[in-house]
């Protein structure tokens, strides 16, 4: 769950993206920096408080291969704010309202094996089908869950899972 200062830096640039078409190139830009600042060294080297800010940002800006203008700005202001370690979920709350904004839902599907590639697109066409929304759909393989499938859009979750079933079992056989 995001943070209250990663929701106002997502819905920030939210407002700034969505009048000027730049959806996508935000997207990316917080992308790239969410990916910068997950790297152990340089976020080892940016939260370290013996460097002057200054410092640190000039870091940051001497490598425009990485990031755009933009980026550039936007992880001077998360450095000197002490946010590098929100930089992830200012991008996942962003990603958040830009789908709700398109009529979006995300949903992850778990499974004990791996889907091909007609299951994955039966499961979000019916799911999209149910939603009367668009569905962007991803896989997580978990073989804990033993067979079956867990589905979790929004804040639902469809648990039709063995290992939970047998769990259900398990709880019912000891009250008896």
């Amino acid at each position: 769950m995001a943070t209250a200062a990663a929701k106002r830096y997502a819905k920030a640039i939210f407002e700034l993206a969505q009048p000027a078409g730049e959806m996508e190139a935000w997207s990316r830009r917080l992308a790239r920096v969410a990916e910068l600042f997950g790297d152990p060294h340089v976020a080892a080297v940016l939260r370290n408080p013996t460097i002057p800010a200054d410092r640190r940002e000039a870091l940051v800006a001497s490598a425009p291969h990485v990031l755009d203008p933009e980026g550039t700005n936007l992880a001077r202001l998360l450095i000197e704010s002490n946010r590098i370690g929100e930089a992830r979920a200012i991008e996942e709350e962003f990603e958040r309202l830009a789908d709700e904004a398109a009529g979006r839902v995300r949903a992850t599907v778990t499974t004990a094996i791996e889907l091909d590639r007609a299951d994955r697109d039966r499961v979000q066409q019916q799911l999209s089908k149910r939603l009367d929304k668009e569905v962007r759909l991803s896989v997580v393989v978990d073989p804990g869950i033993i067979g079956g499938l867990k589905l979790q859009y929004g804040d639902r979750v469809v648990d039709a899972t063995v290992a939970t079933r047998l769990q259900q079992l398990r709880r019912r056989l000891a009250a008896t």
